[in-house]
């Protein structure tokens, strides 16, 4: 895999997004507790985070109603953060769910997450995109260590 260049976002801005989000679609939400795509949403809503789950292929995750995409998110339910726990190749569905949706404003790539085509295309619809950050380690460096 080639570079993957920095997102540009200040620990100042980071700090900033996770204490004025209050819910997060966590797209790849995982049942398998091994998984980061189980164990870092589970963390953030101990940290009082409502976590929204997108997987096809699961009813519940963490005890909430999981949804098979963004688009199938209630409208009337806001979104501050959309956390991306699935392969580069396919965040690029993401930020068209995300565009299609309207009310998206901040797409968050975990760890190892980066799609050029995708952060161009978010960020000519006006959609911030963080990527190559894990949302938990940013959390617990940012926030836990200074309360």
């Amino acid at each position: 895999m080639s570079e993957i260049p920095d997102d540009g976002y200040s620990d100042e801005k980071l700090k900033e997004i996770l204490k004025n989000s209050k819910t997060i679609a966590v797209v790849g939400a995982s049942r398998t507790s091994g998984k980061p795509a189980h164990y870092v949403p589970l963390y953030l809503k101990t940290k009082g985070y409502k976590i929204i789950p997108v997987n096809p292929f699961a009813d519940e995750v963490f005890g909430e109603k999981s949804y098979k995409s963004l688009k199938d998110i209630p409208k009337d339910i806001k979104i501050d953060i959309v956390d991306v726990f699935r392969p580069s190749e396919d965040v690029i569905n993401v930020v068209k769910d995300a565009i299609e949706r309207g009310d998206i404003k901040l797409i968050w790539l975990q760890e190892g997450i980066y799609n050029k085509e995708a952060v161009e295309l978010a960020k000519k619809n006006n959609i911030e995109i963080i990527w190559n950050r894990c949302m938990m380690k940013t959390h617990k460096r940012l926030i836990e260590s200074s309360s």
